[in-house]
């Protein structure tokens, strides 16, 4: 059964290693855990994913591989899968009786099941052969045997059926959902480079140990904060056709303002030309010229535009193009000169990438980008990060 479950994780695309399953198996040899379901999931969990992201995933093939057996609502039997009950011939059966199963079949198991209910005359707690509860046997209820027939319990009152996982609380983690404020930070976590900058105001607690021992009186040694010391230009697309992705632009926003200590941010109306904007009800009062912009904002910081780049193709390639005011230069120029100065920059899309090729405007801002437009989705932030993170 645990060979299955490796398996059935390698075919979700969950990297696992022998290695990985190796270890899980050393700990249940080594009985880390009680005999609880509850305890061998977050233990298998804890061995097998590394990634936040692949939570869900998990939670899936664990509830497949292990799934709980209830009697139906409608009839009140169980319908036990053949898998099961060779698992419980292997656990619970001597080699005569294996060997005997063997040759009749697998229907002997029932019977062995109708066989332990007709010698049982009274109830029983506990142990590990007969029917009953709160014990290892296979047969029962209330009981901790994790690959047991489940009888005549109504409800899962130690909270170890499998069913609980059928919740999958880690379902807003998968790289195809829709994103949230939470699983965005998980996203923009890759792109962090920690750096000790500033006044000395918390206790560097190991060096204090060592100075105090070296100098034989007490040595208390400070040291800066540490935080992320990757800078970040945000440029926003706002209005028009990015009104439906405001609630998504919010959340990304969000995140990146907790994410980063030097975030600087500007919105842009479909492509940026000479001027941006940091209050959008103030836009037309109190605009940056993008030439103070680029002089203010040396060239290690990131750049990351945010919007669906859907526009008239006019906008990007001819003077005077915007729809908003007369631009001297045509936005490809701008967009070129933002990324010859900021060499890791990115676009996120909000708009699917499969729908990419059908606007005019998306494939000349991704060209412009060299190709390193990606969509405003978990695993699209993933990989935008990832580039962001490269050496340049």
């Amino acid at each position: 059964m645990f060979l299955t479950f490796l398996q059935e994780l390698r075919a979700a695309k969950i990297p696992v290693s022998m290695k990985e399953h190796l270890l899980l198996l050393e700990a249940l040899q080594g009985n880390v855990i009680d005999y609880s379901i509850t305890d061998f999931y977050y233990l298998a969990r804890a061995t097998y994913v590394k990634d936040e992201g692949l939570l869900d995933r998990f939670d899936m093939v664990f509830s497949k591989v292990f799934k709980g057996i209830e009697p139906t609502l409608e009839t009140g039997e169980t319908e036990i899968p053949e898998d099961w009950l060779r698992a419980i011939a292997e656990m619970n059966l001597s080699e005569e009786e294996r060997a005997e199963l063997e040759k009749m079949g697998w229907d002997k198991l029932m019977e062995t099941l109708q066989k332990r209910l007709e010698e049982q005359k009274k109830r029983h707690e506990g142990g590990n052969k007969w029917i009953g509860t709160a014990g290892k046997s296979p047969f029962g209820a209330y009981g901790d045997n994790p690959e047991g027939v489940r009888i005549g319990q109504k409800d899962g009152r130690k909270g170890s059926a499998v069913k609980v996982w059928d919740k999958r609380e880690f379902k807003n983690l998968d790289s195809t959902v829709e994103l949230g404020t939470r699983n965005i930070k998980v996203a923009l976590r890759r792109l962090r480079r920690f750096a000790r900058e500033g006044a000395a105001d918390e206790l560097d607690l190991d060096s204090t140990i060592k100075g105090t021992a070296k100098q034989g009186w007490l040595d208390i040694v400070m040291r800066p904060e540490r935080h992320n010391a990757v800078k970040l230009l945000l440029m926003l697309d706002i209005g028009g056709s990015m009104d439906p992705h405001i609630k998504l632009c919010e959340e990304l926003f969000s995140a990146a303002k907790s994410e980063f200590k030097h975030l600087e941010f500007f919105y842009f109306h479909n492509c940026p030309y000479d001027a941006v904007w940091k209050d959008n009800n103030r836009r037309w009062t109190e605009r940056s010229s993008m030439m103070d912009v680029l002089h203010k904002y040396p060239h290690d910081y990131k750049l990351v535009f945010v919007g669906d780049a859907s526009m008239s193709p006019y906008e990007i390639t001819y003077a005077g193009g915007s729809t908003e005011h007369w631009n001297e230069e045509p936005g490809e120029v701008w967009l070129r000169r933002m990324t010859d100065i900021y060499h890791s920059s990115v676009w996120l899309n909000p708009i699917p990438e499969k729908h990419w090729e059908n606007g005019q405007s998306i494939r000349m801002i991704k060209e412009i980008m060299n190709n390193r437009m990606y969509p405003l989705s978990l695993e699209g932030l993933d990989r935008g990060m990832r580039e962001l993170s490269r050496k340049k």
